[in-house]
């Protein structure tokens, strides 16, 4: 067999490029080469924080064994990469040339010939750049089945009336739907389109449409996810194939071409909290993080952390560094260790976690269920609000926190809840037979294991 180049091209968000970066980190402990494309913007916060997070090797070193590239993204230097409506405007209008160009440069300097090409789902459109130059190619989608058969039906929705045009995008009811009998059933205010804000939900729903339409291109429809978890969602589109949960390695398989070193992070991790949760009893921290994106008004802020203290146990909060709000002035935080960034992988792994307090995205939550922690599930936006139900109603493995009248998540709510979850005996032995059952998904013989093994096989001949 020959040893392919694929160039791994993810949405330029945090949560996309991680499980692209660890999808690519695969393909290289199974003999590929990979050219990880990112856009400029973000290619350089990834290699400043890498530079940060060196001990004994370089970036060059690194990239050695996965290329990082970039192309631009449309945006200007002072644009903000977090509204998510320009982005939708800006990316198909640059980054599909630019693309183009990169491969036809890659092909004229003889270095490599692009064999392969692996797009995240939101940025589908990629495959048609694939099949222009003639190079095959596969999506791989970072969130939920169910995401991706939403997505995949909204046609059909608008032609069921439920959705009123692809223009308009507004429901037509405010029932519960199903979108297959094999289904749960979804609170149609939980559509992902419904919860961005009305003119950046209508324009990533308008974007994410226009890349559905390059499916066809692929028999590859790559998910993160396993048959355990959406059942019957992947018995409705059996075109989507499984190969959760989508994990870094860890290094302890004896595997010399992993890469054990966090890359395609944006912030640089703090390894110190895991000294810290060293000195922390068995099943005694809470850890709370909430993603890359999620913002707190100061009000929610000040409730959130006075909470924290109000459940009087051990607690792993990690704040980014663009967090603007100030803590309290009766926050104590004795009991807790605060951090910009964590490797959440590790700590989700580590025996002092007893639950995570989580914004519902769909890595965190295939990393949490991977190793078998109960979830209080707080989420944001988009498509979180349908992970927690998900999560609480379907695989009943954790508990929603509720907001108050006004919006806000109180100190009291999430101390009642951290009790009710430390408490519920019934939901950790859940957590543990479903991260066996998930785990298995990735292990030799697993299904998610043999489908990747299938598709590797695929981009070597």
């Amino acid at each position: 067999m020959r040893t392919p180049t694929v160039i791994a091209l993810p949405y330029p968000a945090q949560g996309h490029v991680n499980p692209m970066m660890t999808f690519s980190q695969k393909l290289l402990e199974n003999g590929c080469k990979v050219i990880f494309v990112n856009t400029d913007f973000n290619h350089r916060r990834v290699v400043s924080s890498m530079v940060e997070q060196q001990d004994s090797s370089s970036p060059d070193e690194q990239e050695s064994v996965l290329k990082l590239v970039s192309i631009p993204d449309g945006l200007g230097p002072d644009d903000d990469r977090n509204d998510l409506a320009k982005m939708c405007d800006a990316i198909p209008n640059t980054m599909p040339e630019a693309l183009e160009k990169l491969i036809e440069d890659i092909h004229l300097k003889g270095e490599n010939r692009i064999n392969f090409i692996v797009v995240d789902l939101c940025m589908a459109w990629a495959l048609d750049v694939g099949s222009k130059l003639g190079i095959k190619g596969a999506v791989l989608c970072p969130a939920s089945a169910t995401f991706f058969t939403l997505l995949y039906n909204i046609p059909v929705l608008i032609d069921e009336g439920i959705i009123v045009s692809d223009l308009d995008l507004t429901l037509t009811t405010k029932k519960r739907i199903q979108i297959s009998p094999s289904m749960p059933e979804m609170d149609t205010e939980d559509f992902f389109w419904l919860n961005m804000g009305g003119l950046t939900g209508k324009k990533m729903l308008q974007y994410l449409l226009h890349c559905t339409r390059s499916l066809h291109l692929t028999q590859w429809w790559l998910c993160n996810t396993s048959h355990e978890l959406e059942p019957g969602t992947l018995l409705f589109l059996p075109k989507i194939i499984p190969i959760g949960p989508v994990l870094r390695s860890n290094g302890n398989d004896g595997n010399k071409s992993a890469i054990t070193k966090p890359m395609g992070q944006f912030w640089k991790e703090d390894h110190s909290c895991m000294s810290w949760l060293d000195e922390q009893a068995d099943g005694s921290v809470l850890y709370a993080a909430f993603g890359s994106f999620t913002l707190f008004d100061q009000n929610q802020f000040n409730e959130l952390a006075l909470g924290l203290d109000l459940t009087n146990r051990p607690f792993l909060w990690v704040i980014r560094e663009d967090n603007k709000m100030a803590y309290p002035h009766e926050f104590q935080g004795h009991k807790g260790k605060i951090v910009n960034w964590a490797p959440q992988q590790k700590v989700l792994s580590h025996p002092a976690i007893a639950c995570f307090l989580t914004h519902c995205g769909w890595n965190s939550t295939m990393e949490s269920l991977s190793n078998g922690v109960p979830f209080l599930c707080w989420p944001y936006f988009g498509e979180q609000l349908y992970n927690k139900a998900h999560i609480c109603d379907e695989l009943k493995v954790g508990l929603g926190i509720d907001k108050d009248q006004n919006g806000i998540v109180s100190r009291g709510e999430l101390k009642t809840k951290v009790e009710q979850l430390f408490n519920d005996e019934n939901i950790k032995c859940r957590c543990v037979v479903l991260k066996e059952k998930v785990m298995k998904n990735i292990a030799k013989g697993g299904t998610s294991y043999e489908n990747f093994k299938s598709f590797v096989k695929e981009i070597k001949e």
